[in-house]
């Protein structure tokens, strides 16, 4: 049991690295957190540091959340112990303890966690949330709808019931750190990808 629970400890640590904080931090000697949207992640990325930092970010942020459902399999065959290091790693992206527990929305490293737990239900996930971002140009309905669905199609596809519990939770988890990205939604005043004030992309 102490294999699991190190792997567990691990994809914490492992989703703290905050890329987005990191980069910002390198390039321009700024906390990102107290810029733009004050998000840790890879949108806020996009508005402040431009398409380049953004692209690492976002990929190095899935490839957290990817590391740490691989070294739950490594560890165990169980598939729970892969889902709870999946969702350590996404802990760790939002409430990171290097950076004062202040970190991002965790999509990103959902979307690799996910990717890996459960491939063919969070790529048709996936096509749908990015047919609702280029319909509605709002980063976070997609992400929402990413969110949502992705559980709905592994229960369709029948995969392992610790992995579809997981998915929920995670659902839970992307709808709590949209709070208040919701809120704007039902307002009609989100920002849209592409729209700018100030001089700065405005993209949620």
């Amino acid at each position: 049991m102490t294999l699991p629970i190190l792997s567990i400890i691990g994809s914490y640590l492992i989703g703290s690295i905050s890329f987005s904080v990191l980069f910002a931090k390198w390039l321009r000697g700024i906390d990102i957190r107290q810029h733009g949207s004050g998000n840790a992640g890879a949108t806020n990325t996009l508005r402040i540091l431009g398409k380049g930092p953004a692209f690492c970010v976002l990929l190095l942020d899935a490839l957290k959340g990817i590391s740490a459902v691989l070294l739950g399999y490594l560890v165990s065959d169980a598939s729970w112990v892969a889902v709870v290091c999946g969702i350590a790693a996404i802990a760790g992206h939002n409430w990171p303890i290097f950076f004062r527990f202040r970190g991002g929305k965790g999509i990103a490293t959902t979307i690799g966690v996910l990717a890996v737990l459960a491939f063919w239900a969070a790529l048709s996930a996936s096509v749908f949330a990015i047919l609702t971002i280029v319909w509605k140009r709002y980063v976070s309905l997609g992400s929402l709808v990413f969110a949502f669905l992705t559980p709905v199609f592994i229960w369709l596809y029948k995969y392992d019931s610790s992995i579809f519990l997981g998915s929920v939770l995670l659902c839970l988890f992307a709808f709590f750190a949209h709070r208040n990205n919701i809120v704007k939604l039902m307002k009609g005043t989100e920002n849209r990808l592409g729209s700018s004030k100030g001089g700065e992309a405005r993209v949620r």
